[in-house]
């Protein structure tokens, strides 16, 4: 069937109108966090796939970074070990740390993998454990009581900040042409294993890779204003008054503060991205419009 005059202006359009990013970003590293919706969504699953290997046939350098936390409470559940949360964090003890390594660096790791693979790209899954690439600390977390004088320190096990990023095993991946996919998990010095935050290591990778940009997935249009509609074109300083004065609230606070912190440090735009939304990455790269919250140093660009 052949295409009709408006349906090939389309197509047409939305090939020129791609053309300037691919130029742009030919050879530049963006940094995906996948999660959220497309990753127990078969479909999204595999529109996201589709993205990231068209990214790197076109020339740029797709890093991708994963949750899976539905998947890590799906088989807790199964295997009876209860989950606890606090301040939003799973605490992690030595069993449910088992639980997360097996999830993470194997199940969810090796089919985004599969993933990328069936739809003509070459990938690698890595754990941050493999050559040292995450190097963790256990992660404490306090709680303010008005019945207390100071700070309650509150024990959540293995729950790990990163304290450095070793980007020797990247280096290596991207230069031999494959797609580095990362499970968030993390090891001290002393060997202890850490579950990390997905959107923190995405981050932290994102900085010392010096990325183009950071593109963080998830479950909402991006950072909403008081009247439900998409702030976008943001500068750093606009994102910190928004934080001062409530706008950024809840779960939404910690995944704006690793955007922030990201182009603090020198990554050229972190974007918040839709990914209920079928290829909603290459929509946020590829288009005008965009389709998510973009944060630069000095705002729209």
């Amino acid at each position: 069937m052949s295409l009709t005059p408006d349906s090939a202006m389309n197509a047409a359009r939305v090939l020129t109108e791609a053309l300037p990013y691919i130029q742009r970003f030919t050879g530049r590293t963006i940094v995906v966090k996948f999660g959220g919706n497309a990753m127990v969504d078969p479909k999204l699953h595999e529109s996201f796939a589709r993205d990231i290997v068209l990214m790197k046939l076109v020339g740029m350098n797709p890093v991708v970074v994963h949750g899976g936390g539905p998947q890590i409470g799906e088989l807790l559940k199964k295997l009876s070990i209860e989950s606890e949360f606090v301040e939003g964090m799973r605490v992690t003890d030595s069993q449910t740390m088992d639980v997360v390594e097996m999830v993470l660096g194997g199940s969810v790791n090796k089919e985004i993998v599969s993933s990328i693979s069936r739809n003509g790209g070459k990938a690698i899954g890595v754990s941050g454990k493999d050559g040292r690439l995450i190097r963790a600390r256990r992660m404490t977390v306090s709680r303010h009581s008005p019945a207390l004088d100071a700070p309650e320190i509150i024990d959540i096990g293995q729950v790990g900040e990163v304290r450095q990023i070793d980007r020797e095993i990247l280096d290596v991946i991207l230069e031999s042409n494959f797609i580095p996919v990362i499970a968030p998990v993390g090891a001290d010095d002393e060997g202890n294993t850490y579950n990390i935050n997905a959107d923190l290591v995405a981050g932290k990778i994102a900085q010392v890779m010096q990325a183009e940009k950071l593109m963080l997935l998830t479950n909402v249009e991006g950072l909403l204003d008081a009247s439900g509609s998409v702030l976008t074109g943001l500068s750093t300083t606009k994102v910190d008054e928004l934080i001062a004065d409530g706008t950024v609230h809840g779960g939404m606070l910690p995944k704006i503060g690793c955007a922030l912190d990201a182009v603090k440090s020198g990554v050229a735009s972190a974007h918040i991205v839709d990914g209920r939304v079928p290829h909603a990455v290459l929509l946020e790269i590829f288009t005008d419009e965009g389709m998510g919250t973009k944060i630069t140093r000095h705002g729209e660009d």
